[in-house]
């Protein structure tokens, strides 16, 4: 059984910068991400990271502005938020997984329904 703990959620200017950790315990996952939902809208993917290569996946509304990182030695997730917007507002959750051979071919890293280990969320609120 894997727990996530996310933390670091808060209230930023636009322009702002923070940044998300997750806290994992418990073995057996490979890849690692973070999801947002705002209200009213369907959870997305914002960013993933294989923990093995550190191969990553972005969103094409962050990239360039967040930045996906895991520290094996304490495995922990991070998600470095810089040049926030309003429309980052979110409840960011942490999902964790592990993907067989066969199965990293295929798997959509940014997907909701390919996790199976979830965070209780993180609030990210962007306003001036």
């Amino acid at each position: 059984q894997v727990q996530l703990v996310e933390s670091g959620g808060a209230s930023v200017q636009p322009g702002g910068s923070l940044r998300l950790s997750c806290a994992a315990s418990g073995d057996g996952v490979n890849c690692m991400a973070w999801f947002r939902q705002a209200p009213g809208k369907e959870r997305e993917g914002v960013a993933a990271i294989y923990t093995g290569s550190g191969v990553t996946f972005y969103a094409n509304a962050v990239k360039g502005r967040f930045t996906i990182s895991h520290d094996n030695a304490n495995k922990t997730l991070h998600l470095q938020m810089n040049d926030l917007k309003p429309e980052d507002t979110a409840t960011y959750y942490c999902a964790a997984d592990r993907f067989d051979r066969q199965a990293i071919l295929t798997v959509s890293t940014l997907s909701p329904s390919s996790y199976k280990y979830w965070g209780q969320g993180a609030q990210v609120t962007v306003s001036s």
